[in-house]
């Protein structure tokens, strides 16, 4: 039986896909024979479509390309390019840093949410994952089904049809929220003098997309692209095997199979016993001890979700080691010299040389050097999941999280409540809850699924202050969803209240702290404007 709907495809167009990708049937697929650009463009649209790769391929892509010469190349039959090269090297030198040299952009479509995050782990890997935010799932599968996970174990037993059933009304209450929410959004925010109805009426749409995702459960169906070197992939499919959720185990395997037509000599450590086999053993043993160590330690109890975002470790001296790291490479003092001379500075001149480290910034992007690495922030957060799925994403920050429950509560956005949609919305989420309860106590590693994203889960997020200043700077935009701007403006004020460090808080200086209406309306503006041509903008 297979887990997944297959795509449907003319002779003509599989014809044409199987020069360019390894599978024309599965979830899983890797990206051969097509220019960089293609195949980053490609993986930048996921976010905004709802079309499979493959689909997007063929409609947007194709036409575009020069394929005459490619009529000889079969890529469902694998690729040999450079193999014996790689395949002596690796086998005579075994240097790891060699599988460094070859990437894979792979596809791993049809995935759940809650699967995204143990595919975006690896810091040295890329990703591009379908949005909630700006693609709606109120839409069927050619099989009939709404877009979430139906694992066997699951459908299988006697809470199979109540699991179908409750998570169908999950995705009907969506659906029938939408419209309502964007006829309230279209009646209270007309557009602005000088903004065309397109900017506007996507800006309204994304606008309720952001404050009805939270009724989708986490076992909705998303696809993510993935870019990495043979090395990061090697490491993901460790992690993926060793995991405790069978969708990782299936997809893992799936992944393997497809980047073994590609890079195969990067690889082979994968099913030996004593490399890949026996990392994967440790992988999970010690997750299960620690799990079970903890549990009999800690037992678990109800827990109160208490501030949003709480500072739970920082390092006072912070600012004096950065100002230290300042002047290190102009220096020639040892370090701990520098530090005590920084201590001992004046306030005026501590914040003069701050502000000459920092120079001018014009806009987020032109951030300090490597200095601002010196300290470090560690946060307690309890948000709602959907908030959570983003700030994970951000590779350079160490980020820990609980299981998904509903223990936390629930967040309503206040969108929904001025629309007057409470009632239905938390009903909805009440549903998510009883389900969630029913499954855990028979499938305590699969009843995540059925959370929906406005509940609350906690996690650990770790940064150094340079990281901090992109994450918080980035997050903190006007079209960013407004529960996790609400997160990283915490951050920015702790780390300048509570750890009192203003001069690294000061030089954050592109968060943004007001509140806006329609926060995308100014980027599509934009967008509708580039489109336009230049004529629009005289």
């Amino acid at each position: 039986m297979s887990l997944t709907t297959p795509e449907t495809f003319s002779p003509h167009e599989r014809e044409l896909l199987s020069r360019y990708f390894t599978n024309l049937d599965g979830p899983v697929f890797a990206l051969v024979n097509l220019p960089e650009v293609v195949k980053g463009a490609l993986f930048a649209r996921y976010s905004r479509s709802p079309k499979s790769l493959r689909r997007l391929f063929l409609d947007e892509f194709v036409d575009e390309l020069d394929v005459s010469g490619d009529t000889g190349l079969d890529a469902t039959v694998g690729l040999r390019r450079a193999e014996e090269l790689y395949e002596r090297v690796f086998a005579d030198y075994g240097d790891d840093s060699v599988a460094q040299l070859g990437g894979v952009h792979l596809a791993c479509e049809q995935s759940s949410n809650i699967l995204t995050k143990v595919l975006e782990r690896g810091r040295l890997m890329s990703y591009l994952e379908q949005s909630t935010r700006y693609i709606p799932y109120d839409t069927r599968l050619t099989t009939g089904h709404y877009r979430y996970v139906r694992e066997p174990q699951i459908l299988d037993s006697p809470l199979g049809a109540r699991y179908v059933g409750e998570m169908d009304r999950m995705f009907d209450t969506y659906g029938e929220l939408l419209p309502r929410m964007q006829a309230h959004v279209q009646r209270t925010s007309p557009p602005p003098p000088g903004v065309s109805a397109l900017a506007h009426r996507q800006a309204v749409r994304a606008a309720c997309l952001d404050a009805l995702r939270g009724l989708l459960p986490a076992g909705s169906l998303s696809n993510v692209g993935i870019y990495g070197s043979g090395q990061s992939y090697e490491l993901l499919l460790m992690r993926m095997r060793a995991h405790h959720l069978p969708e990782a185990n299936r997809y893992a395997e799936m992944m393997l199979e497809e980047l073994r037509k590609v890079i195969p000599s990067f690889l082979t450590r994968i099913d030996r016993n004593d490399r890949g086999v026996a990392w994967t053993r440790y992988l999970r043993d010690t997750e299960e001890r620690s799990a079970e160590a903890v549990g009999r330690l800690f037992p678990r109890a109800a827990s109160d979700p208490g501030a949003r975002v709480t500072l739970t470790d920082f390092d006072p001296t912070g600012e004096d080691k950065v100002l230290a790291a300042v002047c290190y490479p102009w220096s020639n003092l040892p370090d701990d010299e520098l530090q005590e001379k920084v201590r001992a500075l004046p306030a005026e001149d501590r914040t003069a040389l701050c502000r000459e480290y920092v120079g001018e910034r014009l806009n987020r992007r032109q951030r300090p050097g490597r200095a601002f690495e010196r300290t470090d922030y560690r946060f307690d957060v309890v948000a709602d999941y959907g908030a959570f799925r983003d700030i994970q994403r951000h590779r350079l920050l160490s980020i820990e999280w609980q299981p998904l429950g509903t223990d936390l509560g629930y967040e309503v956005p206040e969108l929904v409540s001025e629309a007057g949609l409470d009632a239905p919305f938390v009903e909805s989420l009440e549903r998510s809850r009883a389900l969630h309860d029913a499954l855990a106590k028979y499938f305590p590693d699969l009843c995540g699924y059925a959370v929906a994203l406005a509940y609350n889960i906690r996690f650990a997020v770790q940064m150094n202050a340079r990281e901090a200043m992109h994450v918080i700077e980035l997050r903190s935009t006007p079209q960013g969803h407004p529960a996790y701007r609400k997160v990283v403006q915490d951050m920015h004020r702790l780390i300048r209240d509570e750890a009192g460090h203003r001069a690294i808080a000061g030089a954050m200086s592109f968060v943004q702290t007001a509140d806006v209406d329609l926060g995308r309306l100014e980027a599509e503006q934009r967008v509708a404007l580039r489109a336009a041509g230049p004529a629009s903008g005289a």
